[in-house]
């Protein structure tokens, strides 16, 4: 048996090396690199919207720009009157009520997690992640010091987790349970009485919440997004939100997220910031004020187009044999099982894997998607819907030729 690399001999820390590559980013720099060498490929892979951010935020930028008061440092936790105006935005949009105190402004939503974890956890502590999960949730607790640990939703529940599941996961080193609604990468949303239960127990067992709700706008049909805190008041004092700017307002370069949490994990937060980055950039961060400032009508027309999509892809998805794909109620991915199809020969190959999958179809047909072995769950397939219509229709036809050539 080979002994660990002793760390005089180790060129990259351990905690740094054991760092995988973000697998949505991964296949998107590869469809993009293709691309760009001119080949015909669509990419499903990442979460991004294709619209330009609108116009009046662009504005705003531009004039920051100009501004001498935007060329100097500003503090590390974000300009006052976007915190201020995130504080209110959260009232408007969700009802909870917070104090631009409690609000942290990060380069991001990633550096809003990792944060945030960073802030509460101490080497050990477990979190509760429910999975199928976005590859970034346990690498920043990994990071943190903490562990994830996974509780595994499939299609037959909507890839919604039981409060008998959590519960299941729970030990004395809980300390923390992650919610997404809506999700990624799966697109569900969880019911009202569903969210309220996971908030009940959580704070029955004094865990503390952290919620991602940067889709809280993009949700379909009958669904409806609600905030965590304001079903459940009694998880105030040990809730923290992350939310940002990128997807509602498809301003996903522009890099402006945010931790809405009690005063002191803020701090604490803060405190690590100014060491790691200091202020986000002064002109996103204007940026941002005028998106959070602005209406909804811009996000009205997006979501519109993204309802469409949404119903286009699930539509094309299901018609193929070997295949089953719930419908999402937000965010703007589809995640189909496949697990039918591993393998299965297709065009002299028997993929093994949704990774094995997933390279045949680009290797085949040109089209880029995430297996589902990045979110946790081996035997699916990760589609962004947030692309062109007509892009989206080649795609999938794509897929649906050549999976229609599966045989046993």
């Amino acid at each position: 048996m080979t002994s660990a690399t002793p760390s005089s001999e180790r060129r990259v820390s351990a905690r740094i090396g054991a760092i995988s590559e973000s697998a949505t980013l991964a296949v998107d720099a590869k469809a993009k690199a293709l691309k760009a060498a001119g080949r015909p490929v669509i990419g499903f892979g990442a979460g991004e919207p294709d619209f330009p951010t609108p116009d009046y935020i662009v504005e705003a930028a531009v004039e920051a720009c100009r501004n001498p008061k935007y060329h100097r440092y500003t503090p590390a936790g974000g300009l006052p009157e976007l915190k201020a105006a995130i504080a209110a935005k959260t009232l408007r949009d969700s009802g909870y009520e917070v104090d631009a105190s409690q609000v942290l402004v990060t380069n991001g939503g990633k550096q809003a997690i990792y944060e945030a974890f960073a802030a509460i956890l101490d080497p050990g502590d477990e979190v509760i992640v429910p999975a199928p999960y976005w590859t970034t949730y346990p690498e920043s607790i990994r990071l943190a010091g903490g562990v994830p640990v996974e509780v595994v939703a499939d299609e037959t529940t909507g890839y919604r987790v039981s409060v008998e599941q959590l519960e299941a996961a729970r030990t004395e080193r809980t300390k923390v349970v992650l919610f997404v609604s809506p999700s990624n990468p799966t697109g569900s949303v969880y019911s009202e009485d569903d969210a309220r239960a996971i908030g009940e127990w959580a704070a029955e067992h004094g865990l503390w919440v952290l919620t991602d709700e940067i889709y809280e706008h993009l949700v379909y049909g009958d669904a409806k997004f609600t905030s965590l805190p304001v079903l459940v008041p009694a998880l105030r004092d040990k809730c923290i939100i992350v939310n940002g700017v990128a997807k509602t307002y498809a301003m996903t370069g522009w890099r402006v997220g945010w931790v809405i949490a009690p005063q002191d994990v803020i701090k604490a937060a803060t405190n690590l910031q100014s060491h790691a980055t200091s202020n986000v950039s002064n002109v996103a961060q204007v940026a941002a004020l005028a998106a959070v400032s602005g209406n909804l009508d811009a996000v009205a027309e997006m979501r519109k187009a993204f309802d469409r999509r949404r119903q286009t892809m699930v539509k094309m998805l299901n018609e193929i044999d070997g295949v089953f794909c719930p419908t999402p109620e937000g965010a703007f991915y589809a995640y189909p099982s496949v697990k039918e199809l591993i393998g299965k020969e297709i065009r002299g190959k028997r993929p093994q894997s949704s990774v094995e999958l997933a390279a045949l179809i680009l290797d085949e047909v040109e089209v880029a998607v995430v297996p589902g072995e990045a979110f946790g769950t081996p035997g699916y397939l990760r589609l962004s819907y947030a692309l062109g219509d007509e892009d989206l229709v080649e795609g999938v036809s794509r897929i649906q030729k050549l999976l229609a050539e599966a045989k046993a």
